[in-house]
């Protein structure tokens, strides 16, 4: 999630074997009033979780990048995810996961380290296409299904 799209992946988690994929999507933000663009996402949201018979939601927790100094583009992706997590959460169980947290407890390496592995994506994620930029998405399913 960055301050003006939401990356959707929806996988199929059957304990240790490899996720299967079955969307891999991006959505835009809308130009104009925030306000009004966080609540069509919102809708967008909750009506796909719905249709999708979505089970359970994950979310990457936000986290300050640098010197921790908060950038309109760290303050908006948190709004943001804040929109998304609030849509999740009024239809399923929703669970946040940080990319440190994952980094300490999956595996042997970092985040970073898993989602530049190519070989590492061809064994662990089967079903449609994994964009490289929903890797890290994937990283928070991954974790999830190891803590199952």
């Amino acid at each position: 999630m960055s301050g003006d799209k939401v990356t959707i992946v929806d996988a199929q988690i059957d304990g240790q074997n490899a996720l299967t994929l079955e969307n891999d999507f991006t959505w835009p933000l809308q130009p104009g009033n925030r306000s009004e663009s966080y609540l069509t996402v919102s809708k967008q949201v909750t009506d796909y979780a719905q249709e999708n018979s979505i089970a359970k939601a994950f979310v990457k927790e936000s986290a300050v990048s640098g010197r921790g100094a908060a950038t309109m583009a760290l303050l908006q992706s948190a709004e943001l995810r804040g929109v998304v997590m609030a849509a999740l959460a009024a239809v399923v169980p929703t669970v946040t996961k940080s990319k440190a947290s994952i980094s300490k407890t999956f595996g042997e390496r970092k985040v970073d380290d898993y989602v530049k592995d190519d070989d590492f994506w061809k064994k662990e994620v089967k079903g449609i296409a994994l964009r490289s930029g929903s890797r890290e998405a994937v990283m928070v399913l991954l974790s999830a299904r190891n803590n199952q």
